[in-house]
């Protein structure tokens, strides 16, 4: 996998993190970021299910 981080991103994190421990740091930090990505996406989920103009447009679609 390869992914690019803006210079002073990288700069920050190879002068903060050992280069035996960047692996690692940064599959915590991902581990803990996605969950926090899937609540946002639900919270959103559930509001928008609660608008009765989708709910109208969704059962239009059904009835299709």
């Amino acid at each position: 996998m390869t992914f690019t981080l803006p210079e002073d991103l990288a700069a920050r994190f190879t002068q903060r993190v050992a280069a035996r421990d960047r692996s690692r740091y940064v599959t915590a930090a991902v581990a803990e970021k996605l969950p926090r990505s899937d609540r946002r996406l639900i919270r959103a989920c559930v509001i928008v299910n609660r608008d009765s103009a989708v709910r109208e447009v969704e059962e239009e679609l059904d009835a299709s």
